[in-house]
């Protein structure tokens, strides 16, 4: 199982295909379980997203028809370790010390049928909560690249496979987290995710 993640998907960019990198299964974080901050890092930022889960087996697919791929959504929040991604950029380093560490890829225990959802992925809108203050608004339709789009660019570089999640990006709004927050995140008005970071 793979935890594919979309970098920058709500912000203007130079590259024509989306951007992405990956996380272990190890980076899940399920149940509404705590969030506990590494102490390899003093500075850690949480995004929520927007996640698909993949039903079947797909190399090179077709954007047309990509929708097949898939037919529930839920949500995750992905958290970096922001002072080791600096470094790593300005060092021109891999990502994977500050995105791909234990737990850094929230789960929601539910996934939601699109059906149940009007059945459109690319209008959707969801919603991350810290300690009951809106920290990030999302909507679909503002993607740079949509669901289609991603499940195509990906699978031209590696077979997708049933059970992998693409976590399809953040929009602005994410920022850093400390013990005692509360974290909540809402799709389409449903909670999918409520838990504390220690």
């Amino acid at each position: 199982m793979k935890i594919i993640c979309i970098d920058r998907n709500y912000t203007d960019t130079e590259s024509d295909e989306p951007l992405f990198f990956l996380r272990p299964d190890t980076a899940l974080l399920r149940n509404n379980d705590p969030f506990y901050i590494p102490a390899f890092t003093h500075e850690v930022e949480a995004g929520c997203e927007l996640v698909v889960r993949i039903d079947r087996v797909g190399r090179a697919v077709s954007e047309r028809f990509a929708h097949r791929y898939y037919g529930s959504v839920g949500l995750g929040i992905g958290f970096t370790a922001r002072d080791l991604l600096r470094e790593a950029i300005d060092r021109g380093l891999p990502w994977e010390r500050a995105r791909a560490f234990d737990h850094a890829a929230a789960l929601s225990p539910a996934f939601i049928p699109l059906a149940e959802l009007g059945g459109d992925v690319q209008r959707l809108e969801f919603a991350l909560e810290v300690n009951g203050a809106l920290r990030q608004r999302g909507d679909t339709s503002r993607m740079r690249f949509g669901i289609d789009r991603l499940i195509a660019c990906v699978s031209r570089y590696m077979t997708l496979r049933t059970g992998d999640l693409l976590y399809t990006g953040t929009p602005a709004g994410a920022d850093a987290v400390h013990p005692g927050d509360n974290l909540r995140a809402t799709l389409g008005g449903c909670k999918l995710l409520d838990f504390d970071i220690r």
